[in-house]
C-alpha cells in the first residue's frame, strides 16, 4: 500500500514546493469523459496495479476450467506485479509533483484487488475450498477492505517525520499478503495442492462428518490470523 493520501494530510509526493499538495480545481471532474481525461500519470500506474489484480482473477479461473498449470503460474505472478506498480506510483507522484483527488481512492481499491482478492482466490484454487475455507478467506478480503478504510481515514493522525513521512503503518499493510502468494507459489513447486499431493498440515473437523461443512484446512488459521493482523490497532509495523 503506497501513501497517496487526501488532500488534507502530507502526500507521498503529491505536494506542492511549500509542503502541501497541489489542489485540484473545482470543475476538474465536469464534461465528458472528464474522469479520463483528468487522471494523473501516478493515477494510471495505480490502475496498472489493478490491472495486474484482474489478471490474476481471470488466470486462477482459466485454470480452474483448464487445469493448464501455466495459468496458475500467472495468477501466482500477477500481483507480484502490481506490488511493483503499487511502489511506483508514489515515486512518480513524486516525480511529477501531482495530487489527485482520487489518488487514494484508486490506491487503495487497487490494493484490494491485488493483495485481497487475488490471493484468496488463489488459495481457493490450490485447494482451500471447504465451507469454513471460504468463510475465512471471505473474512480475510473484508478485512483488507476495513485496512485500507482505516488508512484512509486516519493517516493524518499518524505521526510521521520531517518529510512527512508516517513512522509506521497500523496492522499489517495489505501488500504483505504477498507473503502468503510466496508460500502457495512454493507448495505449487512441491505439488502440494489440489489435485496432486494435496495441502500441507491436512484438515481439522469442527463438527460433523469429515468432508462436510464444519471441515477447514488448518492452514486457513493462518489466513485468519493474517486478517486480524491487517486490522489490528495495536500493531505497529515500522515503515521502511
Amino acid at each position: 500500500m503506497s501513501l497517496r493520501k487526501n488532500p488534507a494530510a502530507p502526500s507521498n509526493g503529491h505536494e506542492s514546493s511549500e509542503g502541501s499538495p497541489k489542489p485540484a480545481a473545482p470543475n476538474e471532474y465536469e464534461g465528458h469523459f472528464s474522469l479520463v481525461r483528468n487522471f494523473r500519470l501516478a493515477d494510471l500506474v495505480t490502475i496498472a496495479n489493478g490491472i495486474c489484480g484482474s489478471f490474476s482473477i481471470f488466470m486462477s479461473a482459466k485454470y480452474l476450467v483448464s487445469n493448464d498449470e501455466d495459468y496458475l503460474w500467472s495468477a501466482l505472478a500477477f500481483p507480484l506485479a502490481g506490488l511493483l506498480f503499487d511502489f511506483l506510483d508514489g515515486k512518480v507522484a513524486r516525480w511529477r509533483n501531482e495530487s489527485s483527488m482520487i489518488g487514494q481512492e484508486l490506491d487503495s481499491l487497487a490494493d484490494l484487488i491485488s493483495f485481497g482478492v487475488a490471493p484468496a482466490l488463489l488459495a481457493f484454487v490450490v485447494g482451500f475450498r471447504t465451507y469454513l475455507d471460504t468463510v475465512v478467506l471471505t473474512g480475510f478480503i473484508c478485512c483488507g477492505l476495513a485496512r485500507l478504510a482505516r488508512f484512509n481515514a486516519t493517516v493524518a493522525s499518524i505521526p510521521k517525520d520531517a518529510k512527512g513521512k508516517a513512522h509506521y503503518f497500523e496492522g499489517l499493510p495489505i501488500p504483505s499478503s504477498l507473503g502468503l502468494v510466496a508460500v502457495l507459489a512454493y507448495w505449487k513447486t512441491q505439488g502440494w495442492i489440489e489435485g496432486r499431493e494435496g495441502i500441507p498440515w491436512g484438515t481439522i473437523t469442527l463438527w460433523g462428518a469429515p468432508g462436510g461443512d464444519g471441515e477447514l484446512h488448518t492452514f486457513s488459521i493462518v489466513f485468519a490470523l493474517w486478517a486480524a493482523a491487517m486490522v489490528s490497532k495495536t500493531l505497529r509495523v515500522p515503515k521502511l
